[in-house]
């Protein structure tokens, strides 16, 4: 299809650097279409597993077993009236929405959902991305304070306090990754990945310290708002937090940027740790075990291993929704700063000596496996267990001791 595309721009008699742009403004607009699409389904599959967990049946009226009652609610909410209350700042009210919406669908053009369909292949492109995500993060602010609720400007500055502490170990956890592939460039480090010899052995979940996964996964759950992280949104005590006073087709593009960043997110550590749009059994099946060489069946393999693995997260991330609890705002931050950043510190310095060291060459996804791992792997380990061992016993006993005084304080009240 690209080949296509590319010969018949090249028969107009189009510039190479015009019909460059061209393939990516295309590229954008069909994989935003697709994310709309999976945007759609996500939020029904989260109403009907958060039904399953709490033994309720979920939408069922709307369509065949409710399938068409997402569609209902964004008609619903298309033709809601746009309500703004005095003393709100209207330019920033109106732009808040379209400031945290817009950055999510930009970052869907920098990934490869296969090696064809993607919108832009850039060398920094991991970089991009968080420098895209970041900037959602504003729009939650700008929300805040524009809308002339207190409930809302707390739940503005949660989001800050939270984007600035979660994006730390974050980026640590994913620069391990890029440390170990020697590149920013998310199609090479799906090739790296696919390069080993041990299928899903050999992806970077395993074949580098598998902490960073831990630590992307917990920082990624906490940077798209989700629960147990969502306190820019607590309605226990926020009523709705920074999207209160927000109505219509203003609340529908903040609900549908929640959940295309977690697709978003999800994709992305996908390509990180889960060898991409590759089978667990390296390679892909069609070509490696049928032989078919088809150029749009390989496509259409590569998308669906792809997906099938995002979902996988995305559907552990509505487990975890209907499970645990929500933090408290000290909670969340001491989570992040004294326990996720010091323990991103330790294990890229980790990976780093495993990169010089590493039978000699350097840190390759070719040599890992199950029956690679040398001195320097397992010496590494030990260090990170250790120190997470002396982390773990140091929160347990402050933990302990406030325990103790609030057990203190009690009986001297009593």
């Amino acid at each position: 299809m690209h080949d296509l595309i590319y010969r018949l721009l090249m028969n107009l008699g189009l510039p190479v650097e015009l019909i460059f742009f061209i393939w990516a403004g295309l590229m954008f607009v069909v994989i935003s279409l697709v994310g709309q699409v999976a945007v759609v389904f996500m939020v029904l599959m989260e109403r009907k597993v958060l039904a399953w967990i709490t033994q309720r049946k979920g939408p069922n009226r709307v369509g065949p077993w409710g399938l068409l009652q997402t569609v209902a609610d964004g008609v619903k909410l298309l033709f809601k009236e746009d309500i703004m209350i005095p003393g709100q700042d209207k330019f920033l009210f109106t732009a808040a929405p379209i400031l945290f919406f817009a950055p999510t669908f930009v970052i869907y053009a920098l990934l490869p959902f296969t090696d064809k369909l993607l919108g832009l292949n850039l060398p920094i492109g991991l970089l991009l991305i968080f420098a895209l995500s970041s900037l959602s993060v504003v729009g939650i602010v700008l929300a805040g304070w524009g809308s002339n609720n207190k409930y809302s400007l707390i739940g503005g500055m949660r989001s800050a306090a939270q984007a600035i502490s979660y994006e730390i170990p974050l980026v640590l956890s994913a620069l391990g990754v890029a440390l170990a592939a020697g590149t920013l460039n998310l199609k090479t480090i799906i090739e790296s990945q696919n390069a080993g010899q041990y299928g899903i052995f050999s992806w970077y979940w395993l074949s580098i310290l598998p902490l960073s996964f831990v630590i992307f996964w917990s920082s990624s759950i906490a940077e798209v708002n989700r629960s147990p992280f969502d306190l820019p949104e607590a309605e226990s005590e926020l009523v709705s937090g920074y999207n209160t006073e927000y109505t219509g087709m203003k609340f529908a593009l903040f609900f549908l940027a929640e959940y295309a960043s977690l697709f978003g997110m999800s994709v992305l550590m996908v390509i990180l740790f889960f060898g991409g749009y590759y089978s667990p059994f390296g390679g892909l099946l069609l070509q490696k075990w049928f032989h078919i060489n088809d150029p749009i069946l390989l496509e259409f393999e590569m998308a669906t291993w792809l997906i099938i693995k995002t979902y996988i997260f995305i559907a552990l991330a509505m487990l975890i929704r209907g499970t645990l609890p929500r933090l408290k705002p000290d909670q969340l931050m001491g989570f992040s700063w004294k326990f996720l950043i010091p323990l991103s510190l330790v294990n890229i310095l980790s990976i780093a000596i495993l990169k010089l060291t590493w039978i000699g060459t350097g840190l390759k996804t070719i040599q890992a496996g199950p029956f690679t791992f040398v001195v320097p792997y397992i010496v590494a380990y030990g260090v990170l267990a250790i120190v997470l061992f002396l982390i773990l016993v140091i929160f347990g006993n402050i933990f302990k001791r406030k325990v103790i005084s609030r057990i203190q304080l009690q009986q001297r009240t009593v």
